[in-house]
């Protein structure tokens, strides 16, 4: 039984990987911006590796004539930039983005308008194509980054590690909602100051401190089930603020890399912050269902509730080590990533 529980733990957190699962959100994203009369410029960015690219191109409409510039790597993206003409103009027109449906990869597009409106869509395999509009929509703006924040928090395993890792560590729902608005509050703070240039923090760095604080919270759970309990288990909402605050940065340098709408920041920046809030829900509630689940598994074979047979006890110190050991991964990974 416990064989089970912990082969099915491991491969909901997607632990067998960590170097694919590490903080990955790497959509496509596609940039029109109205230069003049039927003039556009373009910036096309599909996520690569190395010298290694996916196989996403764009394609236009058969009224433009563009002249691509050659691409480059950069940070992780091909780019591509180039101006083009279409005559009458994109309004109403469509765009595909060719090779999206053999993908699990997303593209994000933003069309600014000369007049400074813009409009935003979220490309997926299903739906690989989009058509430009002449009236801008907030709810379109809305839903593409409120999908953008969920689908970031739920690729974001180390985030998702430094969550799990608190819900080891509180006793009590009263507790466990304190803590997780601690960390809400927190990494809403940053995310926003980051995003709108308040503050500017080197990403990779924060990176590797990300990972520190899964470290962190791993060693605490050890602590709690060694009968030696540290700040993390007296007071979780202290910590979860604290690292909180630094998993903000780490948001903002996700969404950094795919841009903001100019004239709806703050409307995109609320949206992918709910986003990344209802991920992060979905994933309490699963973990608590498993749990649950599990719990009742046991007692139908006779286990009790406290001791050492109790789930929580047969599943908190084998999960903390895997939370541990692949953190550490990243925190060498990263840090040598930083000064190579």
């Amino acid at each position: 039984m416990t064989r089970h529980l912990l082969l099915a733990l491991a491969l909901c957190l997607g632990l067998v990987s960590p170097t694919a699962w590490a903080h990955e959100v790497r959509p496509g994203y596609l940039e029109i911006r109205e230069l003049g009369a039927d003039r556009y410029a373009f910036l096309w960015k599909v996520p690569a590796k190395g010298e290694y690219r996916l196989g996403l191109h764009v394609r236009l409409p058969a009224e433009c004539s563009d002249t691509p510039e050659a691409g480059s790597f950069a940070g992780g993206a091909f780019i591509e930039r180039w101006t083009g003409v279409c005559k009458g103009g994109l309004t109403g027109r469509r765009i595909d983005v060719d090779g999206l449906s053999a993908t699990m990869t997303d593209v994000l597009v933003r069309v600014e308008r000369l007049d400074g409106t813009t409009q935003t869509a979220r490309l997926t395999p299903d739906t690989a194509w989009f058509e430009v509009t002449a009236v801008p929509s907030r709810f379109e703006v809305s839903r593409t980054y409120f999908v953008l924040g969920v689908e970031h928090i739920l690729l974001g395993i180390d985030h998702l590690l430094f969550v799990l890792g608190l819900l080891f560590l509180v006793g009590s729902w009263r507790r466990l909602v304190a803590t997780v608005t601690a960390f809400t509050v927190a990494h809403s703070i940053t995310l926003a100051a980051a995003t709108l240039g308040l503050v500017r923090v080197p990403q990779a760095p924060i990176e590797a401190i990300i990972a520190l604080s899964v470290m962190f919270v791993a060693a605490e759970i050890l602590r709690g089930a060694q009968g030696r309990p540290g700040i993390a288990a007296r007071a979780p909402w202290v910590v979860a603020f604290v690292f909180g605050l630094l998993h903000g940065f780490g948001f903002a340098g996700a969404l950094r890399e795919v841009g903001l709408p100019q004239t709806d920041v703050p409307l995109a920046l609320l949206f992918f912050n709910v986003g990344v809030e209802a991920g992060q829900l979905i994933f309490i509630a699963a973990v608590m269902l498993v749990l649950s689940l599990a719990t009742r598994l046991m007692r139908a074979r006779g286990a009790s509730d406290h001791g050492p047979w109790s789930t929580e006890a047969l599943v908190r110190t084998p999960v903390a080590y895997l939370i541990g050991g692949t953190a550490a991964f990243w925190v060498v990974q990263r840090v040598v990533a930083f000064w190579a």
